[in-house]
């Protein structure tokens, strides 16, 4: 599996998918310790979106990208 590397990218591509098929969408984060990383991974079970970072900036636009998300799934 592959990471993105952009973030505008990936946020995109997440939006994209969940639109396409929200009931069979999740999203799961994940931090890993050894090298303080942050994983990002959203997956219909055909498509998995992931995006890799250890930068603390790039948790706000997780904030903001999962807030996207919260008020998708509550206006459908």
């Amino acid at each position: 599996m592959t990471y993105f590397t952009v973030w505008e990218d990936f946020a995109k591509a997440v939006e994209r998918l969940y639109a396409e098929n929200p009931e069979k969408c999740r999203f799961v984060t994940s931090f890993r310790h050894v090298d303080k990383s942050l994983i990002i991974k959203m997956t219909d079970d055909v498509v998995c979106l992931q995006y890799r970072t250890d930068q603390l900036q790039d948790v706000k636009k997780l904030e903001k990208l999962t807030g996207t998300v919260m008020k998708k799934m509550i206006t459908a």
